[in-house]
């Protein structure tokens, strides 16, 4: 997978840092040179000096072959800008948006704007969720990232195929809301048997995903 992250500041650097190790080929764009270039001799990775906003300086970072984008500046106005132009110019599938003022939320998901999150422990959840390896998923975020709605794959290995809810070992801060089976959606009971290719949505808080994970794939 291919990623621009727009802004090296503490949420871009923590980004980069977090997903480095996790199959994701990144690029950063960052406008301040001595910035950039210490990100790009800490972290060993391609950093384009610039502003992300620009169309040449997207062309430079291959922007037509990324299929994410996260735009994680200190502006809201600059997120939003890097997201449309990246949607609209350049067809980029995902767009991330780092949000300042909770109160933009709304506007950006109007514009277009796939993912707003004001979590960066968040943010870097929502992108490993696009690399295909985890049968946990982060699908959105609440009251400022630390709620999540997250999506539990029912996979051959999953501890949790076969059992039914009530028997299943789930965290206490975890609750089962949903399951999607055969495109057709299912509002569980106690004694509701999770099959194979079940996708089921479950609310918890962020410092629960880890437990959640280990849940479902343990054993």
């Amino acid at each position: 997978m291919k990623a621009i992250i727009v802004g090296g500041g503490k949420v871009g650097y923590y980004l980069v840092k977090t997903l480095k190790d996790n199959r994701i080929n990144i690029t950063l764009i960052e406008k301040d040179p001595k910035v950039a270039q210490r990100i790009s001799e800490e972290l060993d990775i391609d950093v384009v000096c610039g502003d992300g906003s620009d169309l040449e300086v997207l062309s430079e970072c291959g922007i037509q072959d990324v299929e994410l984008i996260a735009a994680v500046t200190g502006s809201d106005e600059q997120n939003l800008v890097v997201c449309q132009i990246a949607k609209t110019s350049f067809q980029v599938a995902k767009t991330i948006a780092r949000i300042n003022n909770p109160k933009n939320i709304e506007m950006f998901k109007l514009l277009g704007v796939d993912k707003t999150v004001c979590s960066t422990e968040v943010i870097a959840d929502l992108i490993e969720y696009e690399v295909d390896n985890d049968a946990v998923r982060v699908v959105q975020t609440f009251e400022m990232g630390s709620m999540v709605l997250a999506e539990v794959l029912m996979q051959p290995k999953s501890h949790w195929l076969d059992q039914a809810i009530k028997d299943i070992s789930i965290p206490l801060d975890c609750v089962v809301v949903s399951i999607v089976r055969d495109g057709k959606v299912i509002y569980p009971r106690g004694d509701t048997v999770l099959l194979l290719k079940d996708e089921v949505l479950v609310v918890t808080d962020k410092e629960s995903m880890q437990t959640l994970r280990k849940s479902v794939c343990k054993g």
